[in-house]
């Protein structure tokens, strides 16, 4: 299957072989294959001379599978036995993000060593830093910042591929800094504030009502929880957001790409039509679509409705034809892929400037090395 008509082709070796790309951030609907893609991109990579870490938020773990490591964790681990290309002595290590060890850091490298204990063991801490919506992909951005701060002061690695969070709206990634800021700027994070950061004068009649309320239906001690964490992360929310504003900028420079995973079905290229334009509308770098999953090639010169009349003339004849069958077979296949090339031709007549990659569907599971290798030849092949 082509790219589709007028679609320009992704030249996904370019990009990695280019030094100005610092960053590659894997996005789209779940399900599209971001985790596999992001792997392949790091293997290629590394093995054409760069210095790779690749960040998965996948919580299925089939990156530390497919690389042959028994458990990936919030530190980067050397992934063995690559293939070197050449003597330009890349390297390649994954990590898994654990969102609350984040979190932790965070916290303890901004506050001092008897505030961030008090805060690491406040109850309330210990739930927003598990669950609280948005929290992950906050703390997506925070590890990326991490990771690039690191590479530039040590020079451990010289790209970072981030596989994005498996939500139905991947681009969560880039929201999180506005909604975290939303929620400590909330009204009622304000008035808990308030007594920390105003005279005792405020201790009002009128707060001790809303208090007393919410004591009400929140339990007296939870809310003493949230109360105290609040106070206690008082000093570090203008941390938070300057750190997560960094991340942003970080994402619309020049040296990151941004590479949108979809499938040839008609939900997840509508998701990824929401992306490139999401994308585009906050100035992120796009480089282009990869379409994963996609039906290999097969001859069409015997069109689907051709192929169907003679299996029915042949059915006639012998209901056992073996011929018939193949017939019918071949037919099914021709109009999938006609299927396929009308969708990402219609993508492509929407969005013409998006560069394609098109890999074809795998006979099984990528479960080793040689299978995101696979995967990476097919992302590199020109149509």
């Amino acid at each position: 299957m082509s790219t589709g008509s007028g679609a320009p082709h992704l030249d996904v070796d370019a990009l990695l072989d280019d030094r100005g790309t610092q960053i590659i951030v894997c996005c789209g609907s779940g399900g599209v294959g971001k985790t596999t893609t992001s792997a392949a991109l790091a293997l290629r990579a590394a093995e054409r001379g760069r210095r790779v870490v690749v960040l998965t938020i996948d919580p299925a773990r089939r990156l530390a599978q497919a690389m042959g490591i028994e458990q990936l964790d919030n530190i980067p681990r050397p992934v063995p036995g690559l293939r070197p290309q050449s003597d330009g002595g890349g390297s390649l290590d994954a990590m898994m993000l654990d969102m609350k060890r984040t979190f932790d850091e965070v916290v303890e490298s901004q506050a001092s060593p008897e505030k961030a204990q008090q805060i690491l063991a406040n109850p309330f801490y210990v739930a927003l830093s598990s669950s609280f919506a948005g929290t992950q992909e906050y703390m997506a951005m925070e590890k990326l910042g991490q990771l690039h701060r690191q590479a530039v002061a040590d020079g451990s690695h010289d790209l970072i591929v981030v596989d994005t969070p498996p939500s139905r709206s991947a681009l969560d990634f880039l929201d999180s800094p506005e909604r975290l800021s939303s929620f400590l700027d909330g009204r009622l994070i304000r008035l808990l504030l308030a007594p920390a950061r105003g005279p005792a004068r405020l201790m009002s009649a009128g707060f001790s009502v809303v208090t007393g309320a919410l004591a009400k239906v929140l339990g007296g001690q939870m809310l003493r929880d949230v109360q105290t964490f609040v106070t206690a992360l008082d000093t570090l929310f203008g941390s938070f957001r300057q750190r997560a504003e960094q991340t942003f900028a970080l994402l619309q420079a020049e040296g990151t790409a941004f590479l949108v995973v979809a499938a040839p079905e008609p939900d997840a290229l509508r998701e990824a039509a929401y992306f490139v334009d999401r994308l585009t509308d906050d100035r992120m770098p796009l480089a282009g679509l990869v379409v994963n999953r996609a039906s290999p090639p097969t001859r069409t010169d015997l069109s689907a409705e051709e192929a169907i009349a003679a299996a029915d003339r042949l059915w006639a004849g012998d209901s056992s034809s073996l011929t018939a069958g193949l017939l019918r077979l071949h037919a099914d296949r021709v109009r999938i892929l006609e299927r396929e090339q009308h969708l990402c031709e219609r993508f492509a007549a929407a969005h013409p400037q998006v560069a394609t990659a098109l890999v074809p569907a795998m006979a099984g599971d990528v479960h080793d090395l040689d299978g995101l290798r696979a995967i990476g030849d097919a992302l590199a092949r020109r149509p």
